[in-house]
């Protein structure tokens, strides 16, 4: 018989492996499908992130007004990621419309998490046409990493809370742990040779930027009083629930990489 303590502490663990499952199938997909079925992925994930934000920072909202930012938004994104850079600049009318119908006290808040939503899905085909699929890959795996050492180390070790006004369950130990996994990682690559030192140190700079993804969906949620961003997965949430982590980490890779700043591997 399992404790009602041990039964509380991991009673969300099917969910989280639900979400793993949800991310590894959608991942594998935006990577190794050819580009055009990938950018159309992309394109559809980005209307779905930005109808489930625009439902959480418009009062009341309309479905219909939150409809057409939505498809507003996949729409901008394919032009930008078929048409080129100057096409990028239709995603400035989501985010517009957007910004102006959210609550005021959330505009701001709306208008950086579409932005980084919007760059992080631009970045998965940046990510793996310049910087290649090792690069990428090795993203995506941090983003993994730190998640599943963060939610194991997090209850087992429990302790101080790291942003507990924000997200009661984040403690310290987990989110540490992440950042120890994201080093390590980049310590085997070393290694193994296929990599270069700077990846044992920009890792957990990008794992924390995972972690402020997810900090950054759990505050609007709690701003609005929800659990979940949608019900779009059933069990398991929505999309901002399960690419939060993966927003954040993608999103400055992305800007690493046009900095020239992002490490070569396996080249």
């Amino acid at each position: 018989m399992t404790a009602p303590g041990a039964q509380g502490r991991w009673g969300d663990l099917a969910a989280r492996i639900g979400s793993g499952i949800v991310i590894l199938l959608a991942g594998a997909a935006l990577l190794l499908l050819p580009l055009p079925l990938a950018g159309a992925g992309i394109a559809a994930l980005v209307g779905g992130l930005i109808w489930e934000l625009t439902r959480l920072a418009v009062p009341a909202p309309a479905p219909r007004l939150v409809a057409a930012i939505a498809l507003a938004a996949a729409a901008a994104m394919a032009a930008a990621l078929y048409l080129g850079p100057a096409a990028a600049l239709l995603l400035l009318v989501p985010l517009a419309a957007g910004t102006a119908a959210a609550r005021p006290g959330l505009r701001g808040a709306y208008a950086g998490i579409a932005l980084a939503m919007m760059l992080a899905a631009f970045g998965v085909l940046w990510l793996r046409a310049m910087a290649g699929l090792p690069v990428t890959l090795w993203v995506v795996a941090i983003v993994v990493l730190s998640d599943v050492l963060g939610y194991f180390v997090g209850r087992i070790l429990g302790g101080p809370k790291f942003w507990p006004a924000i997200s009661p369950k984040k403690t310290w130990s987990g989110t540490a742990a992440g950042w120890i996994g994201a080093a390590a990682l980049g310590v085997a690559l070393v290694i193994t040779g296929v990599a270069p030192a700077s990846v044992i140190v920009i890792g957990p700079i990008l794992a924390f930027a995972g972690q402020m993804g997810d900090i950054a969906e759990s505050w609007i949620k709690r701003r609005v009083g929800v659990k979940d961003s949608s019900q779009l997965i059933p069990g398991h949430g929505g999309l901002m629930d399960r690419f939060d982590a993966m927003t954040g980490s993608l999103g400055l890779a992305t800007l690493l990489s046009l900095a020239g700043l992002l490490p070569a591997i396996g080249g």
